[in-house]
């Protein structure tokens, strides 16, 4: 028996991808119109997240600190801050105390004064101060502005702080303000090493640590130590030149005079 064809209907064609419409194409007009303004609120936010701001230079360092010392482990001291503390003599001053790691290397007849400008940190450093049971006294203020008069401590100390302070020449000064005649200057700090390769790695990083950490890896205080005219007793220097310990003294008036 003869088959007789069919008539099959043409499939319809494919629609082509490269003229499909876009997704903005399909939006009603308000909609296409709002789009712009979200994405551009989404990228103002998401930059707002990563990139911190800040009033001043000293209220970031402030705040970085504020995490920090809510967040990090408790430090242990070492060789250095065993060197810095057990030299301490009498009324004597810590800028930037911190957290307080360096409180259980002071000797027990000193009379400790504490700045911090890290109301975080300086909590932490008034509990260790009452576990020890130290005669110290802790305030929260700027090393730039000491609430100190002059010629009132036998002893100031920096431990690891002047690479943070925004105007380190000025806390050098105010230190010495407040430093009796025949009084010490006693620091550690994290300095620009005399070796070439350090120093051109320090250079290299030193936009990152001072971009989220505000901490300057160039400095070296021995130049405002020595600007402000006190006279260098010791230096030493450990890690590639990296680590410093000074000790300078502040001269007494006779001793201006005759050099004047």
């Amino acid at each position: 028996m003869p088959l007789t064809p069919t008539h099959v209907p043409p499939r319809p064609p494919r629609p082509s991808l490269r003229h499909a419409p876009r997704p903005s194409e399909r939006m009603p007009c308000q909609m296409r119109a709002r789009l712009p303004r979200a994405l551009s609120r989404d990228r103002s936010a998401l930059y707002r997240w990563s990139v911190p701001t800040h009033d001043t230079e000293t209220e970031r360092i402030r705040r970085i600190y504020d995490r920090r010392s809510a967040t990090s482990p408790s430090e242990r001291g070492d060789a250095n801050l065993r060197w810095l503390c057990g030299q301490a003599e009498g009324e004597t001053l810590e800028i930037g105390i911190g957290r307080g790691r360096t409180l259980p290397f002071y000797p027990r007849d000193v009379h400790l004064t504490g700045i911090e400008l890290s109301e975080v940190a300086l909590r932490v450093a008034q509990r260790r101060v009452q576990d020890l049971g130290l005669d110290a006294t802790l305030h929260q203020g700027d090393a730039t502005a000491l609430p100190y008069p002059d010629d009132h401590f036998d002893t100031v100390i920096f431990s690891f702080v002047l690479c943070t302070i925004p105007d380190d020449r000025r806390a050098v000064a105010e230190a010495v303000r407040v430093l009796r005649p025949a009084g010490r200057l006693l620091l550690v700090e994290h300095v620009r090493s005399p070796n070439p390769i350090v120093r051109a790695i320090e250079r290299l990083v030193e936009p990152i640590t001072v971009r989220w950490q505000a901490d300057h890896l160039l400095r070296e205080p021995l130049d405002h130590v020595l600007a402000e005219g006190l006279e260098l007793e010791t230096l030493q220097r450990s890690w590639f030149g990296i680590v410093e310990r000074l000790s300078a003294r502040k001269p007494e008036a006779d001793e201006l005079e005759q050099t004047g």
